[in-house]
């Protein structure tokens, strides 16, 4: 067993949450197949127009509910019928949603995301996805019952401020926790990576897709997808103090690194239906297999089955609004 396998099971004895998953809470609105040309004038065409509970915490913490953990989400929503929604589907998927804050003051963000034939998407978000006036609490009891505290949307509302993501990765480690992170590209507001340099040592678990490790490392996005450029970026991540880092990469798979070295994972084969929360399942596959005692290895095989699962249908968990 190494150093990390063992501190995950002497965790698991002592606390009464799996994973709490901090991040993004959205509705998505997810249009797949629209047709260029207007069937008539101001009105197009598309295969499928579906609502799904969304978000990067939102994801992880229902696929890990959905494999037996006991998951936990920390996030804000509005009273609006978008944070209604939210809130119900998560309870109805066995997700703690005691760390919900509702506000008053809060528009519960919609993303619109286009689908396209080849699985890939593009989205629109509002400023509402800012969530101005919300921050998670770093003495929320949620944080200190956790086995995992995964930062699900990092450089993302509501973690693009330094000084709160600061308080909230101390008070996990002060509780024990092991740190995952998951992160984003900035939207409406920027977090650099030297703002949070005296706490990336913290962090046990990295995992950034190819676009995010190309923007955050400042190393070329253009480099291509060689294993040199992948060993390049995770480098770079590992020189900040994170001690494991895996890059997801999509069709490639991912690429980890860590003090036992550089190595591959290929994708595996299926056909794309929507690329739509496939990185937060690969993330809560992965932490499914580190709370079973796992290798590194294994957990990533775990990350992969689980994304590919999600590719191979609409949305990032299994159940459409109705």
């Amino acid at each position: 067993m190494t150093e990390n396998t063992n501190k995950a099971n002497k965790i698991n004895e002592s606390k009464n949450c799996d994973v709490l998953c901090i991040g993004q809470a959205v509705i998505d609105c997810i249009t797949r197949g629209q047709e260029a040309d207007k069937h008539r004038e101001n009105v197009f065409r598309a295969e499928k127009i579906e609502l799904h509970i969304g978000g990067d915490a939102v994801n992880e913490s229902i696929a890990l509910a959905d494999m037996g953990h006991k998951s936990a989400i920390a996030c804000g929503v509005g009273t609006d019928l978008a944070g209604n929604l939210l809130r119900s589907e998560l309870a109805n998927r066995g997700v703690d949603t005691s760390g919900i804050t509702v506000m008053e003051s809060l528009t519960t963000p919609i993303a619109q995301l286009v689908v396209h034939q080849d699985g890939g998407r593009h989205s629109i978000n509002s400023r509402a996805t800012m969530l101005e006036g919300y921050l998670p609490d770093p003495g929320m009891p949620q944080i200190r019952g956790a086995r995992i505290v995964s930062f699900a949307s990092l450089f993302r509302a509501p973690l693009d401020q330094a000084e709160e993501v600061r308080r909230l990765m101390h008070a996990a480690k002060e509780a024990g926790a092991l740190i995952s992170v998951d992160t984003k590209l900035p939207t409406f507001r920027e977090l650099k990576m030297e703002e949070l340099a005296d706490v990336w040592p913290l962090v046990d678990y990295f995992f950034p897709n190819e676009k995010e490790a190309a923007y955050h490392s400042g190393i070329d996005e253009d480099g291509g997808n060689t294993e040199e450029h992948f060993r390049k970026m995770t480098e770079y991540f590992l020189s900040c103090g994170m001690k494991n880092v895996i890059i997801k990469a999509g069709a490639d798979g991912c690429y980890i690194n860590n003090a036992e070295g550089f190595r591959h994972l290929p994708a595996l084969p299926v056909e794309v239906v929507d690329s739509t929360g496939a990185g937060d399942n690969f993330v809560a596959g992965f932490l499914s297999g580190l709370l079973r005692g796992e290798e590194i290895m294994a957990c990533a095989e775990r990350g992969r089955a689980r994304a590919a699962q999600c590719i191979s249908r609409m949305g990032a968990s299994e159940r459409q609004l109705e």
